[in-house]
């Protein structure tokens, strides 16, 4: 199910022209399930995204095969990304439980410190803070609109996506995400926010 883009707000539109093309997508704050909005599909290569952890250590989906993953691409300037944001940082101790990640991919130009700022501003700590400021990895997942997550199996093969707001921390999306962790056998990893 795709959410209508919209930039009618002044802000949000000076926004996303500083902030890598991007249009926020939503059609409400009353975030759905993401086990009914996704589309699910048959296993294929994700796109080949290319970001940055808070020390500045270049990373890709790769690095993290062998967990099941949700990447999600956001901005701090983004209202409905800050409104889901929530449920990943609470489903993401659930996810840790049988090796999986969340990898919130924010495009902000501002980097590292505009996510270091907002993750203290809200007390988020169970994220990492992973940024692609020149917004390339909008153009690899084939969108300019934000938030848009891409659910990855163990085995490192996407298998749905969604474009817009949703509720992550939901009993449907732990089952999914947990069936799709036996795909393959997570290896161990560290993400540090320093």
């Amino acid at each position: 199910m795709r959410r209508s883009l919209i930039a009618a707000a002044p802000a949000l539109a000076l926004g996303a022209g500083l902030s890598n093309r991007a249009d926020a997508q939503t059609d409400s704050y009353d975030l759905p399930d993401a086990a009914t909005g996704w589309n699910a599909f048959a296993p294929v290569d994700p796109p080949p995204l290319v970001f940055h952890d808070a020390r500045g250590k270049r990373l890709t989906l790769a690095d993290f095969r062998g967990h099941v993953m949700l990447v999600n691409l956001w901005a701090t300037w983004c209202p409905p990304c800050k409104a889901e944001l929530p449920t990943f940082a609470a489903m993401a101790p659930k996810l840790r439980r049988f090796g999986g990640l969340i990898l919130p991919i924010s495009i902000d130009v501002d980097g590292v410190s505009a996510v270091r700022r907002y993750f203290e501003q809200e007390g988020i700590k169970d994220l990492p803070i992973l940024v692609n400021p020149s917004g390339d990895d909008l153009d690899m997942m084939q969108t300019d609109g934000i938030p848009v997550t891409l659910v990855v199996n163990a085995a490192g093969k996407a298998v749905a996506r969604l474009d817009g707001a949703a509720n992550w921390d939901t009993k449907a999306v732990l089952e999914f995400l947990r069936h799709q962790s036996r795909t393959a056998e997570p290896n161990p990893d560290g993400f540090s926010n320093a």
